[in-house]
């Protein structure tokens, strides 16, 4: 499901979120995996409110933003108009997602890909990823991993208050599916001062290391590494995020 009512507090929520962070260990990757030109063309497969798609835009990059969720795109769009113009942003299912022409590389963070709970549609958003990237081009992305959802998140609830809203975040884990379903109960301030209820219910799949590379190799691309968020190191057993690389060579070299 995408973010609808939430788009309009998502920001305030996220505040916590290390996407400074994230975009220096992003641009570390392209340049340990050979992509080191700032000018290149990049596209973000669920790009939210475009907070990622921002920054790396800040570093150069020409940045295409994709999202199923015409809200989060539409405060994107009005976060970026007056310093980032030029970022193309697209409301698009990235399962079916499409692009005027190829591109450096693809990247999809904060779990995002997660979002796809059936193997086959994450396949086929691997072939799409394949498809639109240039030749060589890097693919990265995140993932929550089973022991987040097994011994983090689990059948756990989450609360915050903000000045004008506040959240209720149930958890619950099927584990014989792997799927985690998230339950936001949030009350946002109208402009009458009354508090508006909203609820949303998102669900996210774990998918073991060997599963992600088996549908990578099978959409063409050829699996890179795997990491431990925000370092180098292989992922080990309480690892609750980790990163993929995988390139496109089904154009150049077989």
């Amino acid at each position: 499901m995408a973010y609808e009512s939430f788009a309009q507090v998502y920001d305030r929520f996220m505040e916590d979120t290390p996407y400074d962070l994230w975009t220096e260990y992003i641009k570390e990757i392209f340049k340990r995996h050979g992509l080191v030109n700032n000018t290149n063309i990049i596209a973000e497969l669920g790009c939210g409110t475009g907070n990622m798609t921002q920054r790396l835009a800040e570093n150069g990059f020409d940045m295409i933003g994709i999202d199923v969720s015409e809200e989060m795109l539409a405060k994107a769009i009005e976060k970026s108009q007056d310093k980032y113009p030029d970022i193309l942003y697209l409301n698009q299912d990235m399962r079916e997602f499409e692009l005027y022409g190829t591109v450096d590389a693809i990247i999809s963070v904060c779990d995002s890909i997660n979002y796809i709970t059936e193997a086959d549609d994450l396949l086929q958003v691997f072939k799409l990823v394949n498809n639109y990237l240039e030749p060589e081009g890097l693919f990265v992305f995140d993932l929550n991993t089973i022991y987040k959802f097994e011994k983090v998140l689990g059948c756990n609830s989450f609360c915050e208050t903000t000045e004008n809203s506040a959240y209720t975040w149930e958890n619950y884990y099927d584990s014989e599916e792997r799927i985690n379903e998230f339950y936001t109960n949030f009350f946002i301030e109208s402009e009458n001062g009354l508090y508006e209820r909203h609820e949303e219910f998102h669900y996210e799949k774990g998918y073991t290391i060997d599963e992600i590379i088996e549908l990578i190799e099978k959409a063409g691309m050829e699996f890179e590494a795997v990491y431990e968020e925000l370092t180098f190191h292989e992922p080990t057993e309480r690892s609750q995020r980790i990163f993929f690389v995988a390139r496109e060579i089904t154009k150049g070299r077989k």
